[in-house]
């Protein structure tokens, strides 16, 4: 392919990418682009991804056709295959021939059934921003010739530019989860700050003194020190909660 237009093609693949983040975005589908468009700049026979979920241990996958689609789906059921080392390690796996002794002993039954669908050579590399690693992208060459140079280097900067979104987009959703455990943890602290000043004041008794009186009566009860706050704040008689003052 000629460098000119190859550089436009490349440009135009970013900004395919870029126009797809739109509100509806869509992980996989993002991602299936992604592939579609290494096969067309690298010159490629195929490329597959396997996606980390945000939770629970799964990984889902796709890929520029079915074959590696099937393919990349076999390899996260045998716990095989490039793009699973890369989402173990957080590491880029060079180019490597499926026929290799290296390949065929690290995923037998990986490279086993990658050959059987014509496939001879593959490599892969990290979704990742800084140490957060979302996914993998796993390359298959054409032919069983001599890896090209810079093809891993074109398709580690498509994958970097490809986790940004699915980053911040996973960051944006725990937001909420972290601002509400911070704010419940804020109110807790309040309502123990406030009922360790009625119970000092009541009691005639330093503040510290009221705390540790709070603290002991919900360990000893098995309950959380902000209910136990709440009801002194609430006027539950303290002689029933503390018993009598010395």
């Amino acid at each position: 392919m000629p460098e000119r237009a190859r550089e436009e093609r490349l440009a135009d693949a970013f900004v395919e990418l870029a126009t797809a983040l739109t509100d509806d975005f869509d992980d996989l589908q993002f991602l299936r682009t992604l592939s579609e468009r290494c096969v067309d700049l690298l010159d490629i026979a195929a490329a597959g991804v396997a996606l980390a979920a945000s939770r629970d241990g799964w990984v889902e996958v796709t890929g520029s056709d079915a074959r590696v689609r099937g393919l990349e789906r076999n390899g996260v059921g045998w716990g095989e295959g490039p793009c699973h080392d890369c989402l173990r390690t957080g590491d880029p796996v060079e180019e490597i021939a499926l026929d290799h002794p290296d390949a065929r002993a690290a995923w037998p039954r990986f490279t086993r059934r990658a050959r059987g669908l014509g496939f001879h050579r593959v490599a892969a590399t990290p979704l990742r921003v800084r140490d957060e690693v979302v996914g993998a992208l796993s390359l298959f060459p054409d032919g069983s010739g001599t890896p090209a140079p810079g093809r891993l280097r074109l398709g580690r900067a498509l994958a970097d530019f490809a986790a940004v979104p699915i980053v911040q987009r996973r960051r944006l959703r725990r937001q909420p989860l972290r601002t509400g455990q911070l704010e419940t943890a804020m109110e807790a602290r309040v309502l123990v700050e406030q009922a360790k000043g009625v119970l000092a004041e009541q009691r005639l008794i330093t503040v510290d003194e009221a705390y540790a009186l709070l603290r002991d009566h919900a360990r000893s009860h098995r309950r959380r020190i902000s209910a136990v706050a709440q009801e002194v704040l609430d006027g539950i008689g303290e002689l029933a909660l503390f018993g009598p003052a010395d």
